[in-house]
């Protein structure tokens, strides 16, 4: 059994994560310190769970290996790159996981876990600089001056161990995909869940996160997106940033049949989606009913579909159409311009 557990606390609405010691129930200060400085951040629950969990894998495999946190930065740099790898291959060969799942943990997963792990230490070294720095993360320094003259310092880190990465191939929906996907659904609110998502390349939490009384505007016909992190399904925004989006008169028709399809439901409480049957009937509409509803989708038609991919088939329309890589990005909600490359 791995020594270290990620447990779950609630302040309000908003989820605090930190790591216990299952051998004595101790709260371990340092990380749950950490998660909880990112949390105060207003890092989205979905990231500080990430790195909970990157740093959890990473406590028990010191455990596993008799190396204690703080002596790692010790090390040469020698020592430390090849302790970093070494937790890497662990990842690789799914030493992590304690269930009875068989299928290893891909590369860039991997690698992810150890960034993960990286940007802990590098909070231990602003939080408690007497315990120094990595050497394996040590910054190296060079200028360099812009189009303008402007000089700058640029950093990169000097590890250079990770793992080789397939190359991501993020695939789009088609038009003729999303048509018949729309024609196999038995209800208007998941026809419009599918429209909008195509229209506006939102992501699934922003489209969840919608209040219809307040950020849609009926004559315009736009739909706005806002930061919140008291939404009742825990959908929020990725990135505290306002961006809105004009959807076509089709589809916002569609959305007014919707509300007034629904308004019994829509009427005791403001988001926009919520669920039409079951126990939590009139309830907001989470991700996971939403990824349900795609896979009985999936079976009915052969088509897999996901958010993501409806959010990829928008920037494609859109380059399609003429629009710069500038406005997609801020469409997108990105924050450089090479993610939205």
């Amino acid at each position: 059994m791995n020594r270290y557990r990620i447990r779950i606390s609630v302040d309000g609405k908003r989820k605090l994560y930190y790591i216990e010691d299952q051998e004595n129930y101790d709260i371990v200060l340092l990380p749950s310190k950490y998660l909880k400085h990112k949390a105060d951040a207003n890092r989205s629950p979905n990231t500080v769970r990430r790195l909970a969990l990157s740093i959890c894998y990473y406590l028990n495999y010191l455990d596993q290996t008799g190396t204690e946190l703080l002596q790692v930065a010790k090390k040469s740099f020698e020592e430390q790159s090849s302790h970093f790898g070494q937790f890497l291959y662990w990842l690789v060969e799914g030493r992590h996981i304690t269930d009875n799942r068989t299928a290893k943990t891909g590369n860039g997963t991997c690698n992810a876990y150890l960034k993960d792990v990286f940007r802990f230490y590098l909070f231990i070294e602003e939080e408690y600089q007497q315990f120094g720095e990595l050497k394996a993360l040590s910054y190296n320094y060079f200028m360099a001056v812009d189009a303008v003259g402007v000089k700058k310092s640029i950093r990169s880190r000097s590890f250079k161990g990770y793992l080789k990465e397939e190359e991501h191939k993020a695939r789009a929906a088609k038009k003729d995909e999303i048509v018949e996907i729309l024609k196999a659904c038995t209800n208007i609110r998941d026809r419009l869940l599918m429209l909008l998502l195509a229209e506006t390349g939102y992501r699934i939490g922003e489209i969840l996160g919608i209040d219809y009384s307040k950020d849609i505007d009926y004559w315009n016909h736009i739909i706005r997106v806002y930061f919140r992190e008291d939404n009742e399904n825990g959908a929020r925004a990725k990135n505290a940033e306002y961006r809105s989006a004009k959807i076509s008169k089709d589809t916002f028709d569609f959305l007014n049949l919707y509300i007034a399809e629904y308004r019994k439901l829509l009427q005791h409480q403001t988001s926009l989606f919520v669920n039409i049957s079951g126990d939590n009937i009139g309830k907001p509409m989470n991700v996971e009913a939403v990824y349900s509803m795609l896979k009985r989708m999936e079976k009915k038609t052969g088509i897999k579909i996901t958010p993501h991919m409806l959010r990829h088939y928008f920037g494609n329309e859109r380059r399609k159409a003429g629009w710069s890589l500038e406005l997609i990005q801020l469409a997108y909600g990105h924050r450089h311009i090479q993610t939205t490359i």
